[in-house]
Order: C-alpha cells, then sequence, then structure tokens
C-alpha cells in the first residue's frame, strides 16, 4: 500500500526530494522509496498537545465584561457554569465536531485532557467511563488519533478544601481513578492511547499524588497543567514552600513521559531545571492570551534546550499554524524584536517551530508520530501549493509562508496512517458531524 507518491517531504533537517511511503496494514510506514520530483509539498500532521473538547461549544460565550477585574477566574465560573449542561451524548457530538475542525486544520492527534466524568450532580453514570467512551466513539467518528487522559481532581484548593458543588462532577479518589484507567485500556489500540492528567497541583494532595505514580504503568503518558495564574504560583509557595515547576521537579521527577501544560510563570532556575528534565511543555498561546495567563519564556526556554509542543486547549482557535504564530507573535511583543525562534542552525522560524513540535509528539502522546519516517505512522498534511500565498516559494520559505500568511487554510488533504480524512480543508463527514453538533449545542442552550 502507498499514499503520497513522489511528494516532497519535511524533515527535520530540511526538504526531501520525490518520496513515496509503502505502508504496512496499521498504516505505519514500512519504507521510503523515491520517485520523480514533482512540486507537491508535505509535512508531518500536528500533535495538539492540548484539548478540553467540551469548550469548543462555548467560544465567543465569555467575551462580555461581567465585572472590572475579569480574570482566568472569573472566565472559570463561566465554564463551570456551561460545563453543566454536558451530557455523554452531547459530549460525543461536540467533540466529533471539534475533532473534525482539527483534521481540517491540520491537527493529526489531540490529547484530550478529560475531568467532566460524571453526572451534574456528581453521581456516577450507570457507566462510570460514559463521558470518556463517548470521547473516543468522536475519535473514531473522525479519524484523529487519540490520547485520553483522564483527570485526577480532588481538592479545591491547595489547602485541601472539599470539591464545590460545580466540581464534584469533576472528582475521584485514587482508587476510583485507578479503576476507570484500568477499564478503559481495553480501549487502546493503533489509534487511540490511555494515559494520565493530574489537574493540577493544588487539585491533587502530594500523598495522592505520589500513590498514583506509583500505580501507573511505567509508559504511562502523564499530563498536568502548572504554572498557569500568578495566583497559582503564589499560593504554591505559601502551602507547599516552593514555586509549582519547581516542586513538581524535586517531588515527582518529571520526565520525557511528562507534558507540562502551560508553565507560564518560571523563574531561572525552573526554566533551566524543566529543560534538563526532558519534559515537554504544552504551550497554548491563543488560549492563554484570552485568558490573560501571560507568555511563557520561549527564547530562554530554547536556549536551554528544552522541548515543547501546542494546543489549542479552550478552542478558541482551532489552527495550528495561528498557535505557532502567536507563539513567535507574543515574544515580539513583550522584547520589540522579531524573528525571536530560531536555532543556530535555522534562521526561519517557522521550520524551528515545526521541527520543535514534531519532536515532541511523539513523547507527550505515546503513538509513533512526529516524523514522516519508517517505523513512525503515516499522519501527513498534503500542503496546497496552487494556493498564491506559495507562488514561487522555495524550500527556505515554504514552511514560514505557511505559517506567516495569513488565515486561509492551507492544508488541502489530512492523512491519518494513510487514510485521507480531509479533502480541499474539509473533513469528509463534515455536514452530518456539524449537523449532530448544532443539535446538540442548541439542546444545551435551551436547558440554561
Amino acid at each position: 500500500m502507498t499514499t503520497i507518491p513522489n511528494a516532497r517531504i519535511w524533515q527535520p533537517d530540511g526538504w526531501q526530494d520525490g518520496l513515496k511511503f509503502g505502508l504496512d496494514l496499521y498504516g505505519r510506514i514500512r519504507e521510503a522509496v523515491r520517485g520523480g520530483t514533482i512540486g507537491q509539498r508535505v509535512v508531518p500532521g500536528i500533535a495538539n498537545l492540548h484539548s478540553h473538547a467540551f469548550q469548543r461549544a462555548m467560544a465567543g460565550m465569555a467575551e462580555r465584561q461581567l465585572r472590572a477585574d475579569d480574570s482566568f477566574w472569573s472566565w472559570r465560573e463561566a465554564m463551570y457554569r456551561f460545563a453543566q449542561q454536558l451530557d455523554p451524548d452531547a459530549m460525543r457530538a461536540v467533540a466529533a465536531q471539534l475533532y473534525a475542525e482539527m483534521l481540517e486544520a491540520g491537527y493529526t492527534t489531540v490529547c484530550e485532557f478529560h475531568y467532566l466524568h460524571h453526572a451534574p450532580d456528581g453521581r456516577p453514570y450507570d457507566d462510570p467511563a460514559a463521558m470518556s467512551r463517548a470521547l473516543i466513539a468522536a475519535a473514531h467518528d473522525t479519524g484523529i488519533r487519540l490520547t485520553l487522559l483522564p483527570v485526577l481532581y480532588m481538592a479545591g484548593g491547595f489547602d485541601g478544601r472539599a470539591l464545590d458543588a460545580r466540581q464534584q462532577r469533576f472528582g475521584h479518589d485514587v482508587d476510583g481513578y485507578l479503576r476507570l484507567l484500568d477499564g478503559l485500556r481495553a480501549e487502546q489500540g493503533d489509534t487511540v492511547r490511555i494515559g494520565c492528567a493530574l489537574h493540577s497541583l493544588r487539585a491533587v494532595p502530594e500523598a495522592a499524588m505520589r500513590e498514583l505514580l506509583a500505580g501507573l504503568p511505567d509508559d504511562s503518558r502523564i499530563h498536568i497543567h502548572i504554572a498557569e495564574q500568578l495566583a497559582e504560583v503564589e499560593q504554591c509557595l505559601e502551602h507547599r514552600g516552593a514555586r509549582p515547576v519547581q516542586w513538581l521537579l524535586d517531588n515527582a521527577g518529571p520526565d520525557p513521559r511528562w507534558t507540562l501544560v502551560h508553565a507560564t510563570h518560571l523563574d531561572d532556575a525552573e526554566v533551566a531545571d524543566l529543560a534538563r528534565s526532558g519534559a515537554t511543555v504544552a504551550v497554548c498561546p491563543t488560549t492563554e492570551a484570552n485568558l490573560g495567563d501571560g507568555l511563557f519564556p520561549l527564547r530562554q526556554y530554547l536556549d536551554a534546550g528544552g522541548r515543547l509542543g501546542i494546543g489549542s486547549d479552550s478552542h478558541i482557535s482551532v489552527s495550528p499554524v495561528e498557535e505557532l504564530r502567536w507563539l513567535e507573535y507574543g515574544q515580539r511583543l513583550v522584547t520589540r524584536r522579531r524573528n525571536i525562534a530560531v536555532g543556530s542552525d535555522s534562521p526561519s522560524v517557522g521550520h524551528t517551530l515545526l521541527r520543535a513540535v514534531a519532536a515532541s509528539a511523539g513523547d507527550s502522546s505515546g503513538h509513533d508520530i512526529g516524523l514522516l519516517q519508517p517505523g513512525r505512522f503515516a499522519d501527513a498534511l498534503v500542503l496546497d501549493v496552487r494556493a498564491p500565498q506559495f507562488a514561487g516559494a522555495s524550500d527556505d520559505d515554504a514552511i514560514d509562508r505557511w505559517v506567516f500568511s495569513g488565515n486561509r487554510n492551507l492544508v488541502r488533504e489530512t492523512w491519518v496512517g494513510g487514510r485521507c480524512l480531509a479533502e480541499n480543508g474539509r473533513h469528509l463527514r463534515a455536514d452530518s458531524i456539524a449537523a449532530d453538533y448544532r443539535t446538540a449545542v442548541e439542546r444545551m442552550l435551551a436547558a440554561q
């Protein structure tokens, strides 16, 4: 079986001319064979390292000022109210719409950070994994590659307070959470992996974290929100005597299996120690801007050799190029300089950032993805080289044109495991998925 014949394939060290892939029955690249030269350009599919699928349905609904000091914390109240309307059927419809949009835009893998476990009143569904299974079903509906990260959420703050009424549907004790993971592992396959997420240090007490980590398989991927807000840093200092990232480094020993989401507020020592750990930081620039979180210290982290990827988080944007673009633009605004994210061997911002997200994709997701090479899955994007934005493009500037030339979707085809799931920028099941989504959202809003 072959696909994407005779294309120019992007690799971390540059473009390779005239390759076509031989695949096995599972969509892995068995061999790369040289063919003729054509103008088609193909890049690896992008891994979305951080997603809360249900929040796509509330995008644009929290942009009216309710008080003069609106912040992440007031946005969280709006999110909690919206979350109360979701059941498994609505979750599946919303997630399928989101995942179809991701595939159209160029995401081929999603790491789903999932904490809406129970019914709105906190009682488990008859199937305690019903909400998780809804997300798996949505991934199968669309064909996206999924790393499902059920979330352990136990406390309402660093002081150990109980979850409030709106948070009850998030909660588990450690034993119940491990049973959830054990039950879901039967769902694993070529396109679905089950990992683990700790919501945050404030939501998982220290003893519970240690118990959980001791009970996980050695190859489990572990994700955690951390250091997103300054208030979180201050509370961690007060209650645990250290900044969040430093406390995690000292007490949990993050390694390449770990992904730290946001890590916005770091001091110099944390930057160096985090980079040295081999963990990945999932930066979510559009959400971090929308919530007023702050800016990740990108240049310092790259200089330290740190690993990073991107996520769309609350999905006020579903576009990998917009995340990459704003990862760079935020740095330009704060430094008042241009072309910040470059490497000693690459003056191209686009190439440097694409290389970074490709390198972290496999470790963060647990799937054999990120590069179009033998042994990896054939998850690929065919760029629309016929678009005006690519007129006269060269190997030196093709990636920069893709990332920095505007908001037209320049992904012509999206492939996952050798299957074409989107053509001309449109998912093959877009109409039926959108119809189900509209029905679900209208039902939720009518119930508010």
